[in-house]
């Protein structure tokens, strides 16, 4: 990508860690074999809601799942990988994040989200330039990616044109398949035809999704913007009432003027929903992105999501960048089960462990359109897979294994991740990458932040 700017003053350029494409003789084939559990997420190819298959093989070819079973055959030329006794599942999808907010990681731990927005958020993106924001978001997409997040959708606040060139370099280099939500300014009105045109559709992992801010405030412009989305066929995303305040902007009625209120529509947080809100959001098949862990630091509320779910409404996980401070689905999953059954004092209460484990897979996939290519193990889809390790002091001994990820997963416990058919973690370590250099260029960046 040309026309990157100057990088930091008296340091060195960001070294690009573009991973390699498809190197001659690697084989393009890969069996992964005897696995002591997969769950494939489509109960069409295993037992139950989960499609349960104990034994069984997962053979991956071009990119894509070409067979899932018992004793599959490797073909001429394939690489075999001994998973014996341990469990095989889709690529978490996580369908909310600022990945560039890994800069302000544990801060601003005393406020509230206006707070925090105010005093980390508004102040820290202003001084990013577009090094810096490589730095960054390349360190939280690898944290995403060795933590077993193999799609994401990155929420991005209006920045310049330069600066989204680095940001999405940065996400291609991790190896995520990803969706750039962007959001742009007024005095840019072709920014998001222009990224998405000459620096995304040209990236085969990427895709685009159009960025709002919804509120009767803005009705004109959140009007144009569902127009630009609509003629790029992308979906709408907004932040709806995180915060009780939230409700003076009376965001709904605005996305309802504004023709976004649809089954193309995400909407992040929407914890303060009434329940003629619900009743419409089912009505209208329009997405949510559930986000327990940073709704819990910013003291912002609990999602009504057993409300949501009773009216079938989609819902998906996500990890909201610099108030998640990591990446670690296993503890997204926990939080979403504990709080409602916390608040309502019910341990059968949606979401169940199963229930939750499709959210973090095949739900996730279902918010952002993207069901059909990845969120389950099912034959012709895409190849994004995690293998998970149980034999560790935090996971064994064996009891429940299906309730043990939620409860008792952590990221280490991801020995594989593949992206596409390929492998980006193996054997517990991130695949062609100098961690070590990443985490020093991401320090870098912060001082020259703080120095600004």
């Amino acid at each position: 990508m040309g026309g990157l700017t100057a990088g930091l003053t008296g340091a060195t350029r960001p070294t690009p860690h573009r991973q390699p494409q498809q190197r001659p003789g690697l084989p393009r084939t890969t069996l992964l074999r005897g696995a002591e559990l997969v769950l494939t997420m489509d109960p069409d190819v295993g037992d139950g809601t989960l499609g349960t298959l104990r034994h069984a093989d997962v053979l991956m070819h071009d990119g894509a799942i070409t067979a899932v079973g018992r004793r599959l055959a490797a073909p001429a030329g394939a690489r075999v990988i001994d998973v014996t006794g341990r469990m095989v599942l889709p690529g978490f999808v996580d369908i909310h994040n600022h990945l560039w907010q890994s800069s302000i990681r544990g801060g601003c731990s005393t406020q509230d989200l206006y707070g925090w927005l105010a005093d980390c958020n508004s102040a820290t993106l202003a001084k990013i330039g577009p090094d810096d924001m490589y730095r960054f978001v390349h360190l939280a997409a690898l944290d995403a990616l060795q933590a077993g997040v193999t799609t994401l959708v990155d929420w991005v606040h209006p920045i310049p044109y330069a600066t989204s060139e680095r940001y999405i370099q940065a996400l291609d280099d991790s190896g995520l398949r990803f969706v750039y939500a962007m959001m742009q300014s007024e005095a840019d009105a072709d920014l998001v035809p222009r990224v998405k045109k000459e620096l995304l559709d040209p990236l085969p992992l990427a895709s685009a999704q159009v960025s709002v801010h919804a509120g009767m405030y803005a009705v004109n412009r959140m009007r144009r913007f569902r127009e630009i989305a609509r003629d790029l066929g992308v979906m709408v995303n907004s932040h709806v009432l995180e915060h009780p305040d939230d409700r003076r902007d009376d965001p709904i009625r605005a996305l309802r003027l504004a023709g976004a209120f649809g089954p193309d529509l995400l909407m992040n947080h929407a914890i303060h929903l009434t329940d003629d809100e619900i009743a419409l959001t089912a009505e209208h098949d329009v997405r949510v992105a559930h986000c327990p862990l940073s709704n819990m630091r910013l003291a912002s509320g609990i999602m009504r999501l057993p409300a949501l779910h009773a009216r079938g409404v989609k819902a998906g996980l996500g990890h909201d960048g610099g108030t998640n401070d990591t990446s670690d689905m296993f503890n997204v999953m926990k939080a979403a089960v504990g709080l409602q059954r916390a608040l309502h004092q019910d341990a059968e209460v949606h979401p169940t462990i199963p229930a939750v484990l499709r959210m973090a897979t095949l739900g996730g996939a279902e918010c952002v359109g993207m069901a059909d290519r990845v969120g389950s193990l099912t034959p012709g889809k895409r190849a994004d897979v995690i293998v998970l390790d149980p034999g560790t002091l935090n996971f064994a001994p064996r009891f429940d294994w299906i309730s043990q990820i939620v409860l008792n997963g952590q990221p280490p416990n991801v020995s594989h991740v593949f992206v596409d058919g390929r492998a980006r973690k193996a054997h517990g370590a991130l695949v062609d990458v100098d961690t070590d250099t990443v985490i020093r260029e991401a320090e870098l960046a912060a001082a020259h932040v703080r120095d600004t």
